[in-house]
């Protein structure tokens, strides 16, 4: 793996992004950022499994307003989604948003851009220049014809030098797309000439499956190239399952190392227990755990203590009967209906004390 590249270190609320610091997780939101108390339970239950900068999309002043009901319930910056509209930018800034993120192709140009950047120095906030390759200016599409890479990298030099211009630095960059070489080509290219914190994501990537390959095709190949500072996986789905999937992928990369890793055989004829249902809700019971642990889940006595020796903890299935292994070695057989329990059981009593609630938790 590559070295990462050190970027210019900026500071989302009290997290700090690029510099060399770790790569950070971040999400969204799907509620109604109007209905605070929906909007907040979802962050929290976001915090729980360790999102570390959350963005929410304010359509209106309503929204722009309720920021500051929002921020005063959770524990991780707050960062605005912003389109059409530079006011919801400015009035999202002082009702509290620790960032923004505005779209070059529809914020209406350098005077409103100029009011946003005067807004974010007032304020002590981040802009986000989220170039995307759906909504592009329309004089780069005319050009292009197309959302290419060079189109996307003409977009974000030709925002950030209006910042810059500005007097404004404080910036990161995401250049989406939903074409995973098209992303994978604009943020190669423009790593090689902004030192500008790069935020990485594939837009619009689908739903678990194909998101989840999507993303981590694009993001997998670029972190291990060194380039990336925060992440998103997009995903038509829970948000939750979105910081589950960041940190696998950070994980296989040895970029991080929140939560414990949980590994499970595939099954075959030999397996005689419900693996599927076993693993699953194993894997639910493990989100909110932020210690560091190898948990096996496998289907047979046989084969799965020896092939999983290097798990902390493991559970084989047998027929009516479920060994608990530990490191390799047998730790006590439980009858299978009380196989869950006991093996759950045993996982919180070795991450005791470490389950992280209500707090972004970094690892």
């Amino acid at each position: 793996m590559r070295n990462r590249k050190i970027t210019k270190q900026i500071k989302v609320g009290a997290v700090p992004v690029g510099g060399g610091a770790d790569v950070v997780v971040q999400s969204m939101t799907n509620t109604d950022t109007r209905d605070v108390a929906a909007t907040v339970a979802q962050i929290r239950g976001l915090e729980e499994v360790g999102c570390e900068i959350i963005r929410v999309a304010v359509l209106d002043l309503a929204a722009a307003q309720a920021i500051r009901a929002i921020r005063d319930q959770i524990t991780i910056p707050l960062v605005a989604d912003i389109h059409f509209d530079h006011r919801l930018a400015v009035s999202a800034m002082e009702h509290g948003a620790q960032g923004v993120r505005i779209n070059p192709g529809n914020v209406g140009g350098r005077d409103k851009l100029a009011r946003v950047a005067a807004a974010a120095k007032a304020h002590g906030v981040v802009i986000r220049v989220g170039v995307n390759a759906g909504s592009l200016e329309k004089d780069i599409m005319a050009r292009y014809g197309h959302p290419v890479a060079a189109a996307l990298i003409e977009s974000a030099l030709r925002n950030i030098g209006l910042l810059e211009d500005l007097g404004f630095y404080e910036l990161k960059v995401s250049l989406k797309s939903s074409n995973v070489l098209t992303t994978i080509d604009a943020y190669r290219q423009l790593s090689r000439i902004s030192d500008y914190p790069l935020h990485l994501g594939v837009t619009e990537a689908g739903g678990l499956i194909a998101g989840t390959v999507k993303s981590s095709v694009a993001l997998g190949i670029l972190l291990y190239e060194g380039i990336g500072d925060t992440i998103r996986i997009s995903l038509t789905r829970d948000p939750v399952e979105e910081i589950r999937v960041a940190y696998e992928l950070l994980r296989s990369l040895g970029l991080r190392q929140r939560g414990p890793e949980l590994i499970s055989c595939p099954t075959c004829g030999r397996c005689q227990v419900n693996l599927f249902s076993l693993a699953e809700e194993i894997e639910r019971h493990i989100q909110k755990i932020s210690t560091p642990l190898k948990i096996a889940v496998m289907g047979c006595v046989v084969n799965g203590p020896g092939e999983a020796r290097e798990a902390d903890i493991g559970v084989a299935g047998g027929k009516g009967v479920g060994i608990i292994f530990k490191k390799g070695k047998v730790f006590k057989k439980v009858p299978e209906a009380e196989v869950l329990g006991v093996f759950l059981a045993e996982i919180d009593q070795m991450t005791k004390g470490h389950i992280a609630l209500h707090k972004g938790v970094k690892g």
